[in-house]
């Protein structure tokens, strides 16, 4: 065996001083590290508060105070915004429209206090030009009406910000005389107006019509009534059964086929069941067509089948055709006068109202040229009373 040299002491004494070794120099790295890091952090600190000073200071962003309002999200889904939609404006497609329109709540007791309202439903190529005689007539009766208006698509309303017409169009598409895009339209007037609860009576008319009377006694006479007013009768001529189409059976019969003005008003329930119609709706769209006019058609047809017991089968709004022509007479400055408004209120005609007879038919009137504006308003302080 061969000897190294080396004691066994001597050997033990070797390793204690290499650990001693180790330790110092394990301690002499730690105390290095803990002087930088405490150097670092000095450093780190006066950096960060030299900034948060100098941004205090002398702000290099500045940020706009944002307005409460605009913090505070609009809740979609409240009861206010149900019942009573902000605004006309939407992106809805028909098919959407109509079934939202079509909604009914299954609970008969109003969550709100629920005022009726009676809907103005305007159809319009564009301009109102009677619309200050509207306004008149409406003037103090907020929160008992609602305005709507369809006009060409893009076409914008010039009326004053103080008028009842004021931001109250639709979305609306083009309109074609005599074909189903008419009844489009005045579906699509129905169905906006549903979207708010509380119209309870819809209206349709045109830039030409007027009201005959004030407007309490429009209001009363439409909220108290037990029916409806849509023109609707069998017309045995080639203007009237003469449109039918036998491809229609076996869905709607001869019989069946009734003819009337379009200018009508309606009861909710009604106006929610006609926008929630598709079968019949798709067969007038398919067969009345080209020179069956599915305005005049449509609706006489389509209550006459379902809810005769809600309709009385006559309209409100008068009109004169004794002058002949496909178009009703126009009248203009020269035609108002008391007299003329008075003759529209009582024409020797009677009609039932409730189950009971009465003289007072026509709440509405047409058609009445941009002309009669000044005439007619010079007698709303008399015979018209508004």
């Amino acid at each position: 065996m061969k000897h190294t040299g080396r004691s066994r002491g001597e050997e033990v004494e070797a390793d204690k001083f290499s650990g001693l070794i180790k330790a110092v120099s394990f301690f002499v790295i730690f105390v290095a590290g803990v002087v930088l890091g405490l150097s670092a952090s000095t450093h780190v600190t006066r950096y960060l508060t030299s900034q948060t000073e100098a941004e205090l200071f002398f702000p290099t962003t500045r940020y706009a105070a944002i307005p409460q309002k605009e913090c505070e999200k609009e809740d979609l889904l409240s009861i206010r915004n149900f019942i009573n939609p902000g605004q006309l404006k939407h992106e809805m497609a028909d098919e959407e429209l109509f079934w939202r329109a079509s909604v009914v709540p299954k609970k008969e007791e109003y969550p709100y206090k629920r005022e009726p309202k009676v809907a103005f439903m305007f159809l319009t190529r564009g301009p109102l030009p009677l619309s200050q005689f509207w306004d008149r007539f409406l003037q103090g009766h907020e929160g008992l009406y609602s305005i709507y208006v369809h006009a060409l698509p893009g076409y914008k309303l010039n009326v004053s910000n103080t008028s009842a017409f004021y931001d109250r169009q639709i979305p609306s598409r083009d309109v074609q005389w005599g074909s189903i895009s008419l009844a489009d339209a005045e579906r699509r007037l129905l169905a906006n107006a549903l979207l708010d609860f509380s119209n309870e009576r819809f209206v349709l008319l045109s830039e030409s019509c007027i009201p005959v009377y004030d407007f309490p006694t429009v209001y009363k006479y439409l909220t108290g009534s037990s029916q409806s007013f849509v023109d609707s009768y069998d017309d045995p001529t080639r203007y009237g059964r003469g449109r039918y189409s036998r491809y229609m059976l076996p869905d709607i019969n001869l019989f069946q086929w009734r003819k009337g003005s379009q200018w009508f008003e309606l009861s909710r329930i009604l106006a929610i069941n006609i926008v929630s119609d598709t079968k019949y709706y798709t067969l007038f769209k398919k067969y009345c067509r080209p020179s069956c006019y599915p305005d005049e058609h449509y609706l006489p047809t389509f209550l006459n089948m379902f809810f005769g017991a809600l309709n009385s089968n006559r309209s409100v709004t008068w009109v004169d055709w004794s002058r002949g022509g496909p178009h009703p007479a126009t009248f203009g400055a020269a035609d108002i006068t008391e007299d003329f408004i008075q003759s529209i209120r009582y024409n020797g005609t009677d009609c039932w109202y409730n189950s009971m007879e009465t003289s007072v038919c026509f709440l509405f009137a047409r058609k009445f040229a941009p002309s009669a504006l000044e005439p007619l308003l010079n007698l709303t302080s008399t015979v018209l009373k508004f």
